[in-house]
């Protein structure tokens, strides 16, 4: 018999590496769609399935996961042996503007899928939820561990501590298997582009084409711990084939500014910056052509700011036995690369 998985945000950059993953290891694959007048589901159509054909592995289902009723019908009628929950509002600056919602999605989502699978008594069912760096916030570590107190600064970070406290809850009180993936900023050419590390590597690529589009920026001296979303989900999947549930940080164990993360891909087409200025007046541009190509623009800054992340994943690789295949350099060489391609 095949394993059965559901995933939420089964259309954002995590959905569609997972669900491309389990496939190639025999699974069913079951994913829930919001309902749009625009179809958006471009990160995955390239393993779509017509249902009308045979053998068909994966399935979309509309839904929303803050939507009781839409998911303990989902959960019952297809009765996984996995949940992947991956929906949310994931952008950190927009939570400030969207508090409400970023908090339905993220906190209440999360607390309908265990309900569910508590009501319906379906103990065999494993679920992972995507918990995050962002809930530690300012911590002054070195290199953060799961032993270390949370202290998130964003609506984005607090919506998804609660979700990591209600796994943990349901977990213990009803001896269901809820493991918390708390994971480093994981980044691909299928980010989304509103996300930094995106629109560097887009921007990167038009200047590749000879567009003279200006890159603004923010916090260019906030460092982050970045990955690659194809290690980060074959992880998830290893939580869930662990013996027991339990929680785990998925992260590279090194931290890079976001200013060096824009250096690196600029390298990657041959331009080398330079930097002078201080504050929202600094700016790069070509040593040769005294060209600019970054600004900072003070909208881009958030209420409050996450200067330092950090993890520690020694946990994952000593029990998980999980490794990465990608080091920045060869992410960022990926991301590069693939959005030259698809720029005009």
């Amino acid at each position: 018999m095949k394993k059965v998985a559901l995933i939420s945000g089964i259309t954002g950059q995590d959905g569609a590496y997972l669900a491309k993953f389990l496939l190639k290891k025999n699974y069913i694959v079951h994913g829930i769609k919001r309902r749009s007048s625009t179809i958006n589901t471009d990160r995955i159509d390239d393993i779509y399935e017509d249902r009308h054909s045979n053998k068909v592995n994966f399935f979309l289902h509309y839904g929303d996961v803050t939507d009781y009723s839409n998911i303990f019908n989902l959960i019952k009628n297809i009765n996984p042996n996995e949940i992947y929950n991956l929906a949310a509002q994931s952008h950190v600056k927009v939570s400030f503007d969207t508090p409400i919602y970023t908090s339905n999605t993220n906190a209440l989502g999360t607390l309908n899928f265990l309900e569910a699978i508590k009501t319906l008594n379906l103990k065999k069912i494993k679920f992972y939820q995507a918990s995050t760096s962002e809930m530690f916030g300012n911590i002054k570590k070195k290199s953060i561990s799961e032993k270390d107190k949370f202290n998130p600064v964003s609506p984005y970070g607090t919506s998804k501590l609660y979700s990591y406290w209600i796994v943990k809850n349901y977990r213990e009180s009803y001896n269901i298997f809820a493991s918390n993936g708390i994971l480093f900023n994981h980044e691909s050419p299928l980010r989304g582009e509103t996300f930094v590390s995106r629109k560097i590597t887009m921007n990167v690529a038009k200047r590749y084409h000879g567009y003279k589009e200006i890159l603004y920026l923010g916090n260019i001296y906030s460092k982050r711990d970045w990955g690659h979303a194809a290690d980060y989900v074959e992880g998830m999947w290893k939580m869930l084939q662990y013996k027991k549930s339990d929680d785990f940080i998925l992260a590279s164990n090194s931290t890079t500014t976001v200013k060096e993360f824009v250096n690196k891909a600029f390298s990657k087409i041959g331009i080398n910056l330079t930097w002078k200025g201080k504050g929202i007046k600094e700016i790069a541009f070509d040593k040769k052509t005294k060209e600019i190509y970054v600004r900072i623009d003070k909208n881009y800054f958030r209420p409050n700011e996450l200067n330092y992340l950090k993890g520690n994943a020694s946990k994952a690789k000593k029990l998980l036995k999980w490794k990465q295949r990608y080091n920045l350099d060869k992410l960022i060489d990926e991301m590069v690369s693939k959005d030259i391609e698809k720029t005009i």
